[in-house]
């Protein structure tokens, strides 16, 4: 079994990285559009993959949050769907995890 603690700071610092990450493409997105028309083109299919990004961090902070708190209240590295253990090691390359190889296979 992986060390909650261990997991906790692990989890704790890729939320912080998420965070930093989500307020740098909030602050690029702000930026005001060029008066020139060609360059604002470019600029909003830059905004789009901007929003992407955004809505992909968004998600990937959502599962970290829910991995802190599966670790409070005692259900860290138990699979949310079948209550299975999952393993250390994907919990080690995966650290908020939150479905066992069986049944992440059966969602994916």
């Amino acid at each position: 079994m992986i060390d909650p603690n261990s997991a906790k700071s692990r989890l704790e610092a890729q939320l912080a990285e998420l965070e930093r990450r989500q307020k740098s493409v909030a602050d690029d997105l702000s930026e005001p559009l060029n008066p020139d028309s060609s360059e604002q083109a470019v600029e909003k299919e830059d905004d789009a993959s901007l929003e992407a990004q955004a809505a992909l961090i968004a998600r990937e902070i959502a599962s970290v949050q829910r991995a802190l708190s599966r670790i409070e209240n005692g259900t860290y590295g138990e699979c949310v769907r079948c209550g299975g253990a999952i393993t250390p090691q994907r919990l080690e390359v995966r650290p908020e995890a939150a479905l066992c190889i069986a049944c992440a296979q059966k969602a994916g």
